[in-house]
């Protein structure tokens, strides 16, 4: 037998319409999204929801204040059990009566992977997909790093190297340049035959 939330009359707003089309969408093995809409004119600043397992006499309170959202996410659900969720309007002057009880049942956990598209994904998956993608980034980093390393002593050695090279070529590099003209590069004239 389901639990019913009786209120006092005093604690209901005059003229708050309890919410219409509430339905439930994404129903998975341990969550569910419940919606609904406002009727036109209701000033709503946010919504209370009761969720009751059937047969149960346990009740789940969910209050929001501050809000113009339509819809709340349902987690720690139990798989293959039947639920029934009311929503209430909240205003300033108080909550509006409940809205028309909603039952839905959950599936196995089974059924919810099976039922899942290649396209779809979930919010595990794309966690799994931004800490593999920082690892990739961390990794790109350290090699860039190694990389620039390796250049920079790599260009040290170089420079060693290039100055420890013995004297005398740099003697012969001279001494052929000073002999060098424009006309003939390698160095010297060549005599003309007049």
């Amino acid at each position: 037998m389901p639990l019913s939330c009786s209120l006092p009359a005093s604690v209901f707003a005059d003229s708050l319409s309890p919410p219409v089309n509430v339905t439930i969408k994404e129903v998975k093995a341990k969550s569910a999204v419940v919606t609904w809409d406002i009727p036109e004119g209701d000033n709503v600043i946010g919504f209370a929801i009761t969720q009751q397992k059937k047969d149960v006499h346990m009740l789940r309170f969910i209050q929001e204040v501050n809000t113009t959202t339509r819809s709340c996410a349902l987690w720690d659900l139990d798989e293959e059990t039947d639920y029934i969720v009311h929503v209430q309007s909240i205003s300033m002057s108080g909550t509006s009566p409940l809205s028309e009880p909603l039952r839905f049942r959950t599936p196995k956990e089974a059924e919810t992977q099976a039922s899942k598209s290649k396209d779809e994904v979930t919010m595990e998956e794309v966690g799994q997909t931004t800490q593999l993608r920082a690892g990739e980034l961390i990794i790109i980093v350290v090699v860039l790093i190694m990389w620039a390393g390796v250049i920079a002593l790599f260009c040290r050695q170089y420079d060693i190297i290039k100055d420890n090279e013995p004297n005398n070529n740099k003697d012969k590099a001279k001494n052929s340049s000073e002999c060098s003209t424009p006309e003939h590069p390698t160095g010297g004239l060549l005599r003309s035959k007049v």
